[in-house]
């Protein structure tokens, strides 16, 4: 888990910071705008947007930030037996997978936003786009290793892809 901080210039809701987790086996990605990333905020998006969705982690590594490592989360893992481990400090890359998740939705964001200041609508969409494109470390998209198919995209819809096609005469018969 880590925080992608902060953003210029800020969102027009005023959001400076992304939150992201990310599950090393599949690399999906979840994430959350924010006007400031305090321990109540990691700690109400550790039961939100991970728990009450996924059921209970197994462990969760972050770096040395304050916001991520303080009394509320030690309480929290220790709650649902969670184990919490840090990265080590000033070494990015023991943590490279969500440091490359982060560089990964900036990019994404960069390229859908027509403002700047209207990034915080294009988060959905940028995760999405990472979702449902092939990770090399896996040689599947996130999407289809949590779901177990691939999502059908908005192209294939306009464009109706074979896979589509296939579905559409399947759900006649």
């Amino acid at each position: 888990m880590d925080v992608i901080e902060p953003i210029d210039p800020k969102a027009s809701n005023g959001h400076r910071f992304i939150l992201v987790a990310i599950d090393y086996l599949t690399k999906w990605i979840e994430a959350a705008s924010y006007c400031n990333v305090t321990r109540g905020v990691v700690l109400k998006f550790i039961r939100k947007e991970l728990i009450c969705r996924y059921g209970l982690l197994e462990g969760i590594i972050t770096d040395n930030a304050k916001n991520l490592n303080n009394k509320m989360i030690d309480e929290l893992c220790e709650q649902f037996k969670i184990n919490h481990r840090n990265s080590t400090l000033y070494r990015p890359k023991m943590n490279g997978t969500i440091e490359a998740a982060n560089k990964n939705i900036k990019r994404i964001i960069e390229k859908m936003t027509i403002t700047y200041k209207d990034w915080h609508e294009m988060l959905p969409f940028a995760l999405h786009g990472y979702r449902t494109s092939v990770r090399t470390s896996t040689g599947a998209t996130p999407f289809s290793l949590v779901y177990g198919m691939e999502a059908v995209l908005l192209l294939e819809v306009e464009i109706p892809s074979l896979r589509v096609l296939m579905e559409a005469k399947l759900d006649e018969a």
